[in-house]
């Protein structure tokens, strides 16, 4: 079975789900921020989570994004990131 792709980006992006990953101290913590641009007819206002352990935050970012069908994006700016979750690859223009 293929893994799920996900995205890398460096900022915030206005048309997808935003999962924001960082270290914390010794703790890896995850924020899902979705903001109402990425789909006004499905997300009533901008929505961000509390910082939450990155596995759930995985989890709960992929929820929100099969019931409201919009993409996701990972910010990792600590490379908090396991493979496990799926494969996440970066944008590059050639």
């Amino acid at each position: 079975m293929a893994k799920n792709r996900f995205e890398q980006v460096d900022e915030i992006q206005p048309d997808a789900i935003n999962l924001t990953l960082i270290n914390k101290g010794d703790t890896q913590v995850g924020i899902v921020h979705c903001p109402k641009t990425a789909a006004p007819d499905r997300v009533p206002a901008d929505m961000t989570s509390a910082e939450v352990p990155a596995l759930q935050a995985v989890g709960a970012a992929v929820e929100l994004a099969n019931s409201k069908k919009i993409p996701i994006v990972v910010i990792d700016p600590d490379k908090v990131w396991k493979s496990e979750w799926g494969d996440l690859w970066r944008y590059e223009e050639d």
